[in-house]
């Protein structure tokens, strides 16, 4: 079955599928010799590189899930630049895993973390109509005014 390029990079392990796509826009992968166009499919008899380096699909590629009690004070980000107390960094497994969906760095509780783009896809897409439900703490009474503007959305 063909795999577009990004996705087939990102579930090798070896980077995101954006990350991906800035590879491809920079001319860095290459399939079976030649330089890799956005939305090109592959199939597992391409040859696949990025800078030269020959990726392939590990036999032992197993999908990862994994439950985890954030704290306060950690970033739910894979990107390492943007704060030192990232979730990946914290938790330091590994193989390259990230975040479903995320918690504010106020924030604590329950967040899994995956290596499987396909179900981070089909649960944080909006069309597919996943609830999501907070329990939460304020620090003002609970009014009609309230509740209408916490339901109307807040940046």
């Amino acid at each position: 079955m063909a795999t577009r390029i990004n996705k087939y990079l990102s579930e090798v392990g070896y980077c995101s599928r954006r990350a991906a796509d800035k590879l491809i826009e920079e001319g860095k992968v290459t399939i079976n010799g030649k330089v890799s166009e956005m939305g090109t499919k592959i199939d597992e008899s391409d040859r696949v590189e990025v800078n030269g380096q020959i990726i392939q699909k590990s036999k032992k590629h197993k999908k990862i899930y994994l439950a985890f009690n954030k704290p306060v004070g950690i970033v739910c980000t894979t990107d390492r630049g943007v704060d030192p107390n990232n979730i990946i960094d914290f938790i330091k497994y590994p193989i390259r895993i990230y975040p479903i969906g995320r918690l504010d760095k106020p924030s604590e509780g329950l967040i899994f973390l995956t290596n499987d783009g396909d179900i981070v896809n089909k649960i944080l897409r909006a069309k597919n109509n996943h609830e999501k439900e907070y329990i939460v703490t304020v620090n003002r009474p609970i009014n009609r005014n309230f509740i209408q503007s916490m339901s109307s959305g807040i940046k």
